[in-house]
């Protein structure tokens, strides 16, 4: 991978199953975040294959378990991955693997980190302290990784860039972007800074 290729213009969404003519590079991407933070409506967003998802509904059982402070209307939640993929310019295909949000799924963290190359983590503004487990866990595993903030429509507007950087206490190499799950040209520019950020990290003779 050269250079991060540009959302400009019209994506490459083939629509097909099978891979596009001119992939070159395979790389396994994490969406990370914690629950109820817009993992599974970024991969719809822009999965050019149908989705994997493995939602159930919630039930009274998850009610002492699933912290739903500040999700109250979440109805579903993923107990296992979510998975979809998406064609970029210059022959980069990007396979994503939206990981369960809840400290109860924690077990599965080691086999479907194993062999990403990077993860983006989304964020909601509104409550920020619920991020820093998954962020531990991504620093944990060595991943190189780009932060989301998921725009809210009640998401608070008054942090500066610089406070929510502070607030994560994120690097400052650290690629921080905000982005809405729902569009597909928001979600893809997320999805470029973090691959931009992972050519950056390799070693010069390697880029």
């Amino acid at each position: 991978m050269a250079s991060a290729p540009s959302s400009t213009g019209e994506l490459p969404r083939g629509g097909g199953t099978h891979l596009p003519d001119g992939a070159r590079d395979l790389v396994k991407i994490l969406v990370t975040g914690p629950f109820g933070v817009g993992k599974t409506t970024l991969i719809d967003s822009v999965s050019e294959i149908r989705p994997l998802h493995t939602e159930e509904q919630l039930t009274e059982a998850s009610v002492p378990v699933d912290d739903l402070d500040g999700v109250r209307a979440k109805e579903t939640t993923t107990v296992a991955i979510d998975f979809g993929r998406i064609s970029l310019s210059g022959g980069v295909v990007l396979y994503l693997f939206g990981t369960p949000g809840q400290d109860r799924f924690r077990t599965l963290w080691d086999d479907i980190s194993h062999g990403a190359l990077g993860a983006l983590v989304l964020v909601d503004s509104r409550r920020i302290d619920a991020s820093f487990d998954v962020l531990g866990l991504v620093e944990e595993a060595g991943l190189p990784y780009a932060v989301a903030f998921n725009a809210f429509p009640d998401a608070p507007s008054h942090h500066t860039g610089d406070q929510l950087r502070a607030a994560l206490d994120l690097a400052p190499g650290t690629p921080m972007v905000t982005c809405d799950a729902r569009d597909t040209h928001s979600s893809v520019d997320a999805l470029l800074a973090l691959v931009q950020h992972l050519i950056d990290d390799r070693p010069a003779e390697a880029r």
